[in-house]
């Protein structure tokens, strides 16, 4: 382990695992990091882009907006595990490693989607299939709960200082990825293996099934990821459990949670929701709103790697604060416009506006958080405040824009209640400190 020196409660360790010294070998880590999160975030994913199928067979017979209410609240719920998950893996990954922890979370998911590939229909076991789904979707938000601020981390210390914003990019750029291959497998099932019949009686399973086989790819790739130099030398805490030395940080942890709040929620609505708004509110068919949603996430995940870079250049907070401003002002036009779309071709000009817009956000929140916290609370100070949030916002995203179509019969309220958490992200955006300028990733 090496010499010992002790500092304010902590010990700081010599390092005992070595960062790759070439850039290749850091490209290789950051790959198969990279690799491992398209893989979770395809499992996670999967559910939202197959529900449309999958929902009458988990849930007893009724309206189309109604099964899809039953869907969205199990969505929902699999975000409550994510704060459990962030605060869990998180500890784990700085106690034991950036690299365990990531290698723990990928089998959990895999796990997960198993079990909903293989879980009878509604029409089989009754109530127990529903139940069944939400102990799988739990186990998955359990997993990506800790992905998250483990992955954040583990990109933002493995990046050089002069390419962080650009290689931490790579979270969000593979996060859309598996969000892309799900839809891409949707539309393979749809249009080439499978007729609209068979999807709805059995073919949704095979999504699950494949995410899966996946999973177990990523398992390998991440066995043979370097650690991180920053865990390898961080200051180990004595004497304070990590929680209570994270809660050493109240302006930190605020700033995750405000930060998040804007985005988060507009990115689940213009990924994971706009599919079914498409179809529910503006009458597309699901094919085309599927292939518009492939086409937009494409040109969204292009966008990441480019303003990270930007933000290496005139730094994180002038992207954030560009965020903030044009979210605030064109979030109701747009979804507006979008609910009287007249073709395919307005539908991606306008996502793609939104998603422009939304990834002063996505392409560098993730280096943001890191770049607040010290290397031995860094994980769970990323994980554990935005996996509350993400839960708050985002996991009730599909929800409420259905609650307030449904019951409240008044959609565009939904518009507005986009708009106001953007404009409180914005306040924060202005008010915090450049973390581009201020990192504490250098620090050990």
């Amino acid at each position: 382990m090496g010499e010992r020196e002790t500092i304010d409660n902590r010990a700081v360790i010599a390092p005992s695992v070595a960062q790759p010294a070439t850039v290749a070998g850091r490209i290789r880590s950051i790959f198969s990091g990279s690799a491992g999160n398209l893989v979770e975030w395809y499992d996670w994913y999967v559910y939202s882009a197959f529900s449309l199928y999958f929902a009458k067979a988990f849930f007893p017979a009724g309206n189309q907006t109604a099964q899809l209410l039953n869907t969205a609240a199990i969505f929902a719920v699999g975000f409550l595990m994510r704060p459990l998950g962030g605060w869990l893996m998180g500890w784990y990954a700085d106690r034991r490693g950036r690299k365990a922890a990531l290698l723990l979370s990928v089998t959990m998911m895999c796990a997960g989607s198993l079990a909903i590939a293989l879980t009878p229909t509604y029409a089989r076991i009754g109530i127990a299939a529903p139940l069944l789904l939400l102990v799988a979707r739990l186990v998955q938000g359990l997993s990506l709960g800790g992905e998250y601020g483990t992955s954040a981390t583990y990109l933002s210390e493995m990046a050089t200082r002069e390419h962080r914003g650009f290689y931490s990019s790579f979270q969000y750029v593979t996060l859309i990825a598996g969000q892309l291959v799900a839809i891409g497998v949707l539309l393979l099932l749809q249009f080439v293996l499978l007729t609209p019949q068979q999807l709805e009686a059995w073919g949704w399973r095979i999504p699950f099934a494949v995410g899966a086989g996946l999973a177990v790819t990523a398992l390998v790739l991440r066995r043979h990821m370097a650690e991180t130099e920053s865990f390898a030398k961080r200051a180990v805490v004595r004497e304070r459990s990590l929680t209570r030395e994270l809660l050493r940080y109240p302006r930190e942890i605020a700033t995750v949670v405000g930060l998040t709040m804007g985005g988060t929620l507009a990115f689940y609505t213009y990924t994971t929701y706009m599919q079914k708004y498409l179809v529910n509110s503006a009458g597309m068919s699901k094919t085309d709103s599927t292939l518009v949603s492939a086409a937009t996430l494409f040109c969204y995940m292009l966008l990441q790697p480019l303003i990270g870079a930007l933000s290496d250049r005139i730094g994180r907070r002038p992207v954030l604060i560009a965020f903030g401003v044009l979210g605030t002002l064109f979030t109701v036009p747009i979804l507006s416009a979008l609910r009287q779309v007249g073709g395919v071709g307005d539908a991606f000009w306008l996502i793609m506006a939104a998603l422009l817009i939304v990834s002063g956000y996505t392409s560098i929140n993730a280096v943001v958080k890191a770049e607040l916290f010290p290397s031995e609370i860094r994980a769970l100070g990323v994980g554990l405040p935005y996996a509350l949030t993400v839960a708050i916002f985002g996991g009730t995203a599909e929800y409420i824009a259905l609650w307030f179509k449904e019951y409240a019969h008044y959609e565009a309220g939904f518009y507005w209640y986009v708009t106001a958490c953007i404009a409180i992200s914005l306040v924060v955006y202005i008010g915090m400190r450049d973390t581009r300028h201020h990192s504490r990733i250098t620090e050990h």
